[in-house]
């Protein structure tokens, strides 16, 4: 019983220390248990093997060594002999490791987790792939040409079936279709107009539950934040509905709550989406022309940031701001287009309490824009028109989502802007390429207005620009010959940039889309209204605003200080020249691209380059020497070169292991 129990307690030590020295060895980590594993193999194969090579060498025809040299002997042959037991385990090790790298213990309560959202994703994800096939829109996953998919030979046809598919799939799916229908640099016709018709039809929740998300979220009775409420919705959307209420100071509000379960929906389907998209991408050439991973990947993000009503009520506070600098310029046109205030002390992540504007949507509004004077109406065309251009041009902080729905015509002849959860911001060098390129729009330079969108997107290296610069022109040139209400420059401008295949930055398209749906909402308001043409003459004061003397001075004057601060450190940085020319201590170092130092890449590559030279030259010469022999005979058959070479074999074969193995751990 002590002998099992002393050679189980060997086993396991040697099989610890074994997988620890193979973990030295090789310089980077290896799994335990199999490090174990083969520590166990090497601890049971190496003494039998030592017999074997000390039969084979003659050494063992004695139950003991003949003489004291004898014995030094047999214990340098069983040792060399264990050590290169160990050293093809490590050669095993490597292997597995190779086809099999190693990877964390997963935590088994998080594998738990895993696998029932694994579940819930399944039985989604097939629910959603059985929506598809019904509307026979299969072929966006398997690339298949089943009968019902032959039946859609059309591109209309086919994107009527891919709005119904989405329409069927629930909230998250509609709400992305929504999103890429505003997309026109991105989807074609005819799936722009067919995701247009997208709509939501959402029931209207249970006071009790809309009651619940209030006084949860804001951690407070219903009763402290408001005087009152109306139980019954004003509206009601997909993810969220909105009642109208009085706070205790007699301000009349609305109260946007978010819909229980809508973060935990969209949140389910965002990975849904992108598996979709990829499989869609990878499979069939409509998504890759479409680029519909990245596409989903996106606005996947962007969905579930606008499910932060905080966020939402931080870009509604920027609007304001920038409406209050734009109606400080000129005082005579303030109030004419308003943004409702913000409460934060009745907001939260899924509660936004707004002041109330009262009024109907442009795109419902025909009986009262009838009843206003036609210059009335003109006044309100043209304060919309420079608000949002100025927003964009000057500010850098714009309504992304403009349209007629969210454009509320007031009962008293004003408009109210709503619904801020997509907010676009541009950074002020792209605002001047953009400002470039309409002052070339208008007057119709298709070089100038080139050169000036070149700056603005991500032009591949392989573009055409001639052919750029010519549909280009052609867009302007039609521009200036048209008649009014024939589209929009904007989005024609896009459609080259789409038709090109060149990429534009999300901001920038959100700006170009704002400038063609504010041409949509003008329209609304005055049928024949010619934003082109009224818009030109807005240029020289907002460039005036872009460029004034007051920001280029400090422009000047910052640029003077960075300058300076060079300058200061000039005489700095040439004394430590000269003193490392004076000690022979100058070094260089190389970068990368993205600014990392490679020099320590040379350095490892040059050494493990050297390592794997010696190591190959240690195996040839072992080779070498056992094929030769010869030398003094140390005992039976074994000759002193026979000895050496199986020693540096030993550790050239180690070293080749190792480099072996770093190279597979550097595999991405």
């Amino acid at each position: 019983m002590a002998v099992t129990l002393l050679i189980a307690v060997a086993a396991i030590v040697s099989a610890v220390l074994v997988g620890f020295v193979a973990r030295q060895i090789l310089g980077t980590p290896v799994g335990w248990p199999r490090s174990i594993v083969i520590g166990l193999i090497v601890y049971f194969l190496g003494v039998p093997f030592a017999g074997w090579v000390l039969r084979q060498t003659g050494l063992s025809e004695g139950a003991t060594p003949a003489s004291e040299e004898e014995a030094w002997l047999w214990v340098g042959l069983i040792a060399l002999s264990i050590s290169w037991v160990f050293a093809l385990g490590v050669a095993a090790l490597v292997a597995s490791e190779a086809i099999f790298p190693t990877r964390p213990l997963p935590n088994p309560i998080d594998v738990i987790r895993a696998a029932l959202r694994q579940r819930k994703r399944t039985r989604r994800y097939l629910e959603i792939l059985a929506i598809a096939s019904r509307h026979g829109v299969g072929w966006l996953f398997h690339g298949g040409r089943a009968r019902v998919e032959q039946q859609l030979s059309t591109s209309e046809e086919r994107a009527r079936a891919i709005v119904a598919t989405i329409n069927d799939a629930g909230v998250s799916f509609v709400k992305l279709g929504q999103v890429l229908s505003t997309r026109r640099d991105l989807i074609p016709e005819p799936y722009l107009s067919a995701l247009a018709s997208l709509q939501t039809n959402a029931t209207t929740l249970p006071w009790e539950t809309v009651r619940d998300v209030v006084e949860t979220d804001l951690g407070r009775p219903l009763d402290e934040v408001f005087a009152e409420v109306d139980p019954h919705p004003l509206a009601a959307a997909s993810v969220a509905q909105v009642h109208r209420a009085v706070l205790y100071d007699g301000t009349p509000v609305v109260v946007k709550v978010q819909r229980p379960a809508a973060r935990a929906q969209v949140e389910a389907d965002a990975d849904i989406i992108g598996r979709l998209a990829h499989r869609a991408e990878a499979r069939t050439r409509v998504g890759r022309d479409l680029r519909i991973e990245s596409v989903a990947r996106g606005f996947t993000s962007t969905l579930l940031e606008e499910l932060d009503y905080l966020v939402e009520a931080r870009n509604t506070e920027m609007i304001r701001a920038t409406l209050d600098r734009i109606d400080t310029a000129e005082p005579d046109r303030r109030g004419v287009v308003t943004v409702p205030a913000v409460y934060p002390e009745a907001s939260s992540t899924r509660v936004l309490t707004m002041g109330l504007v009262d009024g109907q949507a442009l795109s419902d509004s025909a009986e009262h824009l009838s009843a206003l004077s036609a210059q009335e109406r003109d006044r309100l065309a043209e304060v919309l028109m420079s608000t949002v251009i100025e927003q964009i041009l000057v500010y850098g902080v714009f309504h992304a989502d403009l349209h007629p729905g969210n454009v509320l015509l007031t009962r008293d002849g004003t408009l109210g802007l709503i619904d801020f959860g997509a907010v676009g911001i541009i950074e002020r060098s792209r605002r001047q390429h953009m400002t470039a390129f309409l002052l070339a729009a208008l007057s119709e330079n298709d070089v100038a207005a080139t050169d000036a969108l070149l700056l603005i997107v991500d032009a591949p290296d392989d573009v055409d620009l001639d052919a750029f610069r010519h549909d280009v022109g052609v867009v302007l040139t039609a521009e200036h010959v048209r008649s009014v209400g024939q589209g929009s420059i904007f989005t024609r401008i896009v459609d080259v940039i789409r038709q090109h295949r060149i990429a534009l930055p999300g901001e920038l398209a959100s700006a170009l889309r704002s400038f063609a749906t504010l041409e949509g909402c003008l329209r609304v308001i005055v049928e024949d209204f010619d934003m082109v043409g009224r818009s030109l003459p807005l240029m020289p004061t907002l460039l005036r605003r872009t460029l004034s003397l007051s920001r280029a001075a400090t422009d000047l004057q910052a640029g003077a200080v960075i300058s300076m601060a060079r300058l200061q450190r000039m005489p700095q940085r040439l004394e430590a020249l000269l003193t490392g020319i004076e000690r022979g201590s100058i070094g260089i170092t190389l970068r990368s691209d993205d600014g990392t130092d490679t020099s320590g890449i040379l350095n490892r590559f040059t050494s493990e380059i050297a390592t794997t030279l010696v190591s190959i030259a240690a195996v040839v010469i072992a080779v070498v020497l056992i094929v030769a022999g010869g030398g003094p005979v140390l005992g039976g058959s074994v000759t002193l070169f026979s000895i050496l070479g199986a020693v540096i074999g030993l550790f050239g074969f180690l070293g080749l292991l190792r480099v072996v193995r770093r190279t597979f751990g550097r595999r991405p």
